[in-house]
């Protein structure tokens, strides 16, 4: 009897050390599944020093440094691949960098581009961030290169990545978004529907994602303020929210050596949030997974040893 072994899709996944992006490979390898052994996950990283929490297994991840500024390295790693999960930088020239990497996957016949963008960059954007995204998504929409965009709100995990340090040495986190409410959603919901959305198209079939775009949120819309009292809750210790004006908050982000390009973009967005952005709840999570968002209490009970 002749047995047919089935062409491995190879998968380049980049920012594969980032909040999404490292969710993304801990997924495609914690399924055990004929249908995911037969994808070879390529992780795409700007240092290999910084690739050590990246999990192997049976040998579905490759690590690759990546650099968008270094076209070789951009090369090597679309190196046949077959689908890309694209988490570009926020930095003044990604645009131009972004249009380089798409010419480049082009070259290689990439079938499947499933770009993490953000919540409202469909829309004509007075900020920089979503400015950014949306030229990002009409670069690949005019590549030809079938796509899904996905737009997520605000991560849960950025108490994690932003507030963490002061919510663990001072009790306390600092933003100057007043009592506006987010729809926040956690980073592996985001993750799931990357991998289902890179899973779901073979180039012929599975085509419900195909040049798609999602906003993605959580189940809720919080304050600042309610997020704190549910991190208190599950930490077992005090933690509160302190409303900063935009001048401090300038001042702080200062203070951590962050360059003034970002301060601004970041600030730019603030004044999005206190106008209403990000005020939305979607169906997209339940729709695409088939259950209910990742609550904000079981994000704060997950991760309630860091915050304690």
């Amino acid at each position: 009897m002749i047995t047919i072994q089935k062409k491995r899709t190879i998968i380049l996944v980049t920012g594969a050390t980032g909040t999404v992006g490292s969710e993304v490979v801990k997924q495609f390898i914690s399924r055990e599944s004929l249908e995911y052994s037969n994808h070879h996950i390529r992780a795409a990283v700007h240092s290999r020093n910084k690739s050590g929490n990246i999990e192997f297994r049976n040998g579905m991840v490759e690590i690759t440094n990546m650099d968008y500024t270094k076209k070789e390295t951009i090369s090597n790693a679309l190196d046949k691949v077959d689908k890309l999960f694209l988490q570009t930088l926020l930095i003044p020239n990604m645009t131009d960098l972004t249009s380089d990497l798409i010419k480049e996957a082009k070259r290689n016949d990439i079938k499947h581009i499933v770009k993490l963008s953000t919540m409202g960059a469909e829309s004509d954007p007075e900020s920089t961030i979503l400015r950014l995204h949306k030229e990002e998504e009409k670069i690949i929409e005019e590549s030809g290169i079938p796509y899904t965009f996905l737009r997520p709100n605000a991560f849960m995990q950025n108490f994690i990545t932003q507030f963490g340090h002061t919510i663990r040495t001072q009790g306390s986190f600092y933003a100057p978004a007043a009592d506006s409410k987010l729809g926040f959603v956690d980073a592996r919901d985001v993750a799931t529907i990357a991998v289902k959305t890179l899973m779901s198209y073979s180039g012929t079939i599975g085509s419900q994602h195909v040049n798609k775009a999602y906003e993605i949120t959580g189940g809720d819309m919080l304050s600042y303020s309610q997020a704190a009292e549910i991190l208190s809750m599950e930490a077992g210790k005090r933690i509160s929210y302190k409303n900063v004006s935009e001048e401090d908050a300038r001042k702080g982000m200062r203070l951590m050596k962050i360059d003034d390009w970002f301060v601004n973009i970041v600030l730019e967005l603030f004044r999005k949030i206190r106008g209403g952005y990000g005020s939305q709840i979607t169906a997209t999570v339940e729709q695409i997974i088939g259950r209910k968002p990742i609550s904000f209490g079981q994000f704060a009970k997950y991760y309630s040893k860091f915050f304690s």
